[in-house]
């Protein structure tokens, strides 16, 4: 039986291993912000006016605040529903959409990043026989710029989940960059478009700008499936 005083150094020396790999701090420090984000007042992020009069608050520095903050919540999985709108109020419907599409691009390269670099090989072998992971990789070989521009188009689909999904495929970063910007910019208008209507209609102006913006999302929501029932039927 080995001596009582020598498990002490040994879990010390697991716990250092395991603090060294950048996989665990990088997983600890996503969860911790995801963490305080949800129970902390930091949950403010969630509150669009509160971050609109702390943005414009600092005014010299609105636009890279703003992107950080994007970019952070996106990498954290947090949705970007919220400082999209935020966007449209601060700086118009125009510079709302082209910041808010800077800022969840940079978070879906950093969110993709991070699955492929810290993630990928664990997850990889945990799911090397999951038949939908491996329909997706081939989906993407076939056409990879076109395949995430479709799956970006669509804004119902799940931006935060795919970022990840995509970090464990062999897709080059350049590609899914570009694809991504370019996808997201249709639906980043439509919820910018309906942030600002929205909040003037709640003061009592213009509502029919708000009704053309919620027309506008619904038939974004909807193109990719009546494009997939025409295909269908001329098969």
């Amino acid at each position: 039986m080995l001596p009582l005083k020598k498990f002490p150094i040994k879990l010390n020396s697991i716990g250092i291993k395991i603090f060294k790999d950048p996989r665990v701090l990088a997983g600890l420090f996503l969860g911790g912000l995801l963490l305080a984000v949800l129970t902390t007042p930091l949950q403010q992020v969630f509150d669009q006016m509160y971050l609109v009069d702390r943005l414009q608050a600092h005014s010299c520095c609105v636009i890279p605040i703003f992107l950080i903050l994007y970019t952070l919540l996106t990498v954290a999985g947090i949705p970007g529903t919220v400082l999209t709108i935020v966007g449209g109020i601060i700086f118009g419907v125009w510079w709302g959409t082209l910041w808010s599409v800077v800022g969840a691009t940079l978070g879906a390269l950093g969110a993709f990043l991070a699955a492929r670099y810290l993630f990928r090989d664990r997850l990889k072998h945990q799911f090397q026989d999951n038949k939908y992971l491996s329909k997706f990789e081939q989906s993407i070989k076939r056409n990879p710029f076109l395949f995430v521009l479709a799956i970006r188009f669509a804004p119902i689909s799940p931006f935060n989940v795919v970022n990840f999904l995509f970090g464990l495929t062999p897709l080059h970063w350049l590609s899914y960059t570009a694809a991504t910007f370019i996808g997201i910019i249709p639906g980043t208008f439509a919820y910018v478009w309906l942030g600002t209507s929205g909040v003037d209609a709640l003061s009592g102006e213009d509502k029919f700008s708000f009704l053309l913006a919620l027309g506008f999302l619904a038939v974004l929501s909807f193109m990719p499936l009546l494009i997939k029932q025409r295909k269908q039927q001329k098969r």
